[in-house]
């Protein structure tokens, strides 16, 4: 089938993109949209590396780590969006209503 083309670098990719999803949810602009993008690759490359049954067991865990840290950035990225989505909501209703 598949699985076997994947190797052991799966896992290993996907512990790489969850820990560059934490890093980006600190970076100030375009940060979260790029940590929720790698959250989500981390998460579905993850996935496939957690589902290969041959796999040896500590590749089978680091995967199930990378889908946690994915999650958690997801979330981070998520919540930033959202709070930002939020401050330029309040900005806005403290300003006059414009007339035209």
């Amino acid at each position: 089938m598949r699985a076997g083309r994947y190797g052991r670098g799966m896992q290993r990719l996907a512990l790489a993109l969850g820990i560059a999803a934490i890093v980006a949810v600190t970076v100030r602009v375009p940060g979260p949209y790029v940590a929720i993008g790698l959250a989500i690759a981390a998460i579905g490359t993850g996935l496939v590396g957690y589902q290969r049954r041959t796999a040896p067991g500590g590749l089978r865990l680091l995967a199930a780590g990378a889908i946690t840290i994915g999650a958690i950035a997801l979330v981070l990225g998520t919540v930033r969006v959202g709070l930002t989505l939020a401050a330029i909501d309040h900005v806005a209703d403290m300003l006059p209503p414009v007339t035209t």
